[in-house]
């Protein structure tokens, strides 16, 4: 939104990443893995895809088996992930594959090209949207779920002044570059949810808020009549996220592997990301009819998926897996680096467990006691 000749940050960053002819991800579908500019989960190998279709797997089979089930993968990328994942499912249960329709919401042409030539193997199985409006009218059984999507959802970037909440909001200086301008904080939604991070925090401290996560949870959830959703991701419970010490706050851009902190350099040219706050993720669920039901690191997560596999290993290991398996669960790696969140929706109210709800410190949950 344009205020005084200046643009919100969440604006700026939409742009700069999701513009249909010049935005980061429309530019090319490389962004991930060795040649590209950053690493996931996906760039070890084809385990975590097998792993998640386990847990698809288990959501089906709990469900009942139903005849039509649905998965949706937002933020595929170049479709890598769901290959893992179909792949997977074919091998270790063809009748779940036989009712299953793959989602991947893609509007932009480019993404959605190299997704589909990825996926030319299991043409039959994927369902290509450009939004997730298509899908509200026959709502399925299932889950959703991104990959370190979260991280790219836009956020407001503010700063506290020592007597309140500064928003940086993004202009052109004199020279016609991108620069910060600093507003005092009006939107009163916003206002509120900084009012209750108290004021402990120093001056020129800064930080992230994304303002609307209940309307892209919300999104998903009215493609599905009941089942999961799953995020892993990087980020904290806001007790740890909004720390007074964490003075220049998560955002961070990326390219050729390289992090940097100014993301109004060379807009459309490099990764903007943000850590999540998981804890209003969860809010913004709740507020939904949402339940989450699992909240721990990306090791803990995973390993309790692979018992099953980890069992086929014995006597006739695959090593070349096992040390994906280790990369992705080792607490020095991606397993202490990456969180997971699942969301139960329309299935009833499962209780997190004490541990869950003590690290997520949701509203309805006490608080840890110190930082």
């Amino acid at each position: 939104m344009v205020h005084d000749g200046s643009l919100s940050f969440p604006d700026f960053m939409a742009t700069a990443l999701y513009e249909r002819s010049l935005g980061y991800y429309a530019r090319r579908a490389n962004q991930v893995g060795r040649g590209g500019d950053f690493f996931t989960s996906v760039s070890i190998g084809p385990l975590f895809g097998e792993l998640l279709a386990r847990r698809f797997l288990k959501e089906w089979e709990k469900s009942g088996s139903p005849r039509r089930w649905r998965i949706i993968e937002v933020g595929a990328h170049d479709g890598t992930l769901a290959a893992d994942i179909l792949s997977a499912i074919t091998r270790l249960e063809p009748f779940a594959l036989e009712g299953l329709e793959y989602v991947i919401p893609e509007p932009l042409p480019g993404l959605q090209a190299a997704q589909r030539k990825t996926l030319e193997g299991f043409s039959g199985m994927v369902r290509f949207v450009t939004s997730l409006d298509e899908l509200v009218t026959e709502p399925l059984q299932g889950i959703a779920f991104g990959n370190e999507l979260l991280d790219a959802l836009p956020f407001q970037v503010v700063e506290w002044a020592g007597d309140g909440w500064l928003e940086c909001r993004v202009e052109l200086d004199a020279k016609g570059d991108f620069c910060w301008k600093m507003v005092r904080v009006s939107d009163q939604q916003l206002l509120e949810f900084l009012s209750q991070l108290g004021e402990d925090f120093p001056v020129g401290y800064r930080t992230e808020v994304r303002a609307n996560l209940k309307g892209f949870l919300e999104s998903l959830t009215r493609c599905l009549v009941s089942g999961l959703l799953i995020w892993p991701d990087y980020g904290f419970a806001r007790p740890e996220y909004y720390h007074p010490d964490r003075i220049t706050g998560t955002l961070r851009t990326f390219s050729k592997h390289r992090a940097a902190e100014n993301p109004l350099a060379s807009p459309g040219e490099n990764d903007i990301t943000a850590h999540v706050d998981f804890t209003a993720v969860a809010e913004a669920a709740l507020e939904l009819g949402c339940h989450p039901t699992s909240f721990t690191s990306q090791g803990v997560w995973l390993t309790r998926l692979a018992q099953g596999w980890l069992l086929d290993q014995e006597g006739n290991p695959d090593v070349a897996a096992l040390r994906q398996f280790q990369t992705l669960t080792h607490p020095a790696h991606l397993g202490g680096s990456f969180q997971v969140l699942e969301l139960s929706w329309n299935q009833g109210e499962w209780p997190l467990s004490p541990m869950d709800s003590h690290r997520l410190a949701l509203r309805a949950c006490p608080a840890p006691e110190s930082r």
